[in-house]
């Protein structure tokens, strides 16, 4: 599991400073919070594109996200065929995948981060990858995330909930490249029920998650 010096910790909202500090075994531990201004803590970081956006079908320039060698994170389903559910899916993965280049690079302020985040969701994520730069660790294996589900509500915004199989992803140090093998147990498995909404620009920004470790829904 991607354990950090942390304890247990259930149905942990990420609008709190502790939000995203939920280690793959248990507990909790508050971190200092990173200095100076967050980018996308109120704003979506409507400027905050990396410098070698990619253009998609869409026509969004949208940062180039490269996980940390070893890293492998999959999700199912990718798609639905739905256009609308696809590109929540879409954008919800890639802002994984930021957290975990951003924990490769040790850069909590990513821009990557701000362009497929925002609020709670944001400052949270803020708050989690500091905890990495902090043990000096970065993340490696393979998480899975699954039965990915989306629900539209009347206001605009979209729903997503989903499973992660954290029991052969970890964290490795970056000094010394040794990879911290920890045994899979319940709490390997998190259930995720994230709020997203569409920017101006087009992207399904995740504004809001909260997380159950060791859900009975997830487990194996």
């Amino acid at each position: 599991m991607r354990t950090r010096t942390t304890t247990a910790g259930t149905a942990v909202t990420l609008a709190t400073a502790a939000a995203l500090l939920l280690s793959g075994c248990g507990g909790s531990e508050t971190e200092d919070s990173p200095k100076g201004e967050i980018a996308g803590a109120d704003t979506g970081a409507s400027a905050s594109a990396s410098p070698s956006p990619t253009a998609t079908d869409d026509g969004i320039d949208r940062p180039q996200v490269t996980l940390p060698e070893g890293d492998n994170l999959v999700f199912a389903p990718e798609a639905t065929g739905d256009a609308k559910v696809d590109a929540v899916l879409k954008d919800n993965a890639e802002y994984l995948r930021s957290i975990d280049e951003a924990i490769g690079k040790q850069d909590p302020k990513s821009k990557s981060v701000a362009f497929y985040s925002k609020d709670s969701a944001y400052i949270g994520s803020v708050e989690w990858i500091s905890g990495f730069v902090k043990d000096g660790v970065t993340v490696t294996g393979t998480v899975r995330y699954s039965d990915r589900k989306v629900t539209f509500s009347k206001d605009g915004s979209a729903g997503l909930t989903y499973c992660a199989d954290e029991s052969k992803g970890y964290t490795k140090d970056i000094k010394n490249g040794k990879v911290n093998v920890t045994e899979a147990t319940k709490d390997s498995y998190v259930l995720y029920n994230d709020r997203l909404r569409k920017n101006d620009k087009g992207v399904w920004q995740t504004t809001k998650s909260t997380s159950e470790r060791g859900s009975e829904v997830c487990q194996p």
